[in-house]
């Protein structure tokens, strides 16, 4: 600010002073500009359910606020995922009848048995595998996922016999019986994790559960068990 303007009274100047005085500290007293602190962005995670035992022991509701839950086959009786796989011809006759098609995203493979059926969404081309490892693709498949977590996954389980928590239920085998050679959906599920070597897959398994060596050699998948699980997400 100018000490003298030409022309100007004693009063004038004083006036001048005064105001200019009163706008600096009316700046002074004005809120400041929040600074705001972007905190990192959190990997984006998805949960892949399989029915294996091994996932009893975990609340599927209290995985919402996470991430996007994909599942398979008979799991809608007990919790509705965000996208529900199924390829077996009677499993997919059931959801139909149950018209779980149009309440949650449901996949399948092109089948003449339901091809006149509404609401389900048809993979092109049919992957022409088992339910869990397609739901593995699937989720695999969206670029949104930096981190995966396989959960009822267990292969061979803990013996011989059928290890799935809808055994002696309809379209499922008796606990009784001889488990299904599990061979197949390692393969399937060994070849996803191969083909996405920059995601992050963590399996979670329980207590004297199967840990295939064909895993265990991939760089990109974690084993956990369900309880550091849980407490990792405090849950």
């Amino acid at each position: 600010m100018k000490k003298y303007i030409p022309g100007e009274t004693k009063e004038q100047r004083k006036a001048r002073k005064n105001l200019a005085k009163a706008k600096k500290q009316s700046l002074k007293l004005q809120p400041q500009p929040e600074v705001i602190t972007t905190a990192p962005t959190k990997s984006k995670i998805a949960f892949v359910v399989g029915n294996g035992t091994s996932r009893e022991p975990i609340s599927l509701h209290s995985l919402k606020p996470f991430g996007k839950i994909y599942g398979c086959n008979a799991l809608y009786r007990d919790f509705m995922p965000d996208c529900l796989v199924a390829v077996d011809t009677k499993m997919v006759l059931e959801l139909n009848k149950a018209g779980i098609q149009h309440k949650v995203e449901t996949w399948t493979n092109p089948n003449r048995a339901y091809s006149h059926m509404t609401g389900f969404n048809f993979f092109q081309p049919s992957k022409g595998w088992s339910s869990g490892p397609t739901a593995l693709w699937h989720a695999s498949d969206m670029t949104d996922y930096d981190t995966i977590y396989i959960l009822g996954f267990d292969f061979e389980g803990t013996g011989q016999l059928v290890n799935n928590i809808y055994s002696d239920t309809q379209n499922y085998k008796a606990s009784y019986e001889k488990a299904t050679y599990f061979g197949n959906w390692l393969k399937q599920t060994v070849i996803t994790c191969q083909n996405n070597p920059k995601k992050r897959y963590i399996r979670v398994l329980g207590e004297s559960f199967f840990t295939p060596p064909e895993l265990t050699k991939l760089e990109n998948v974690e084993n956990i068990h369900v309880r550091d699980f849980k407490k990792s997400f405090d849950i």
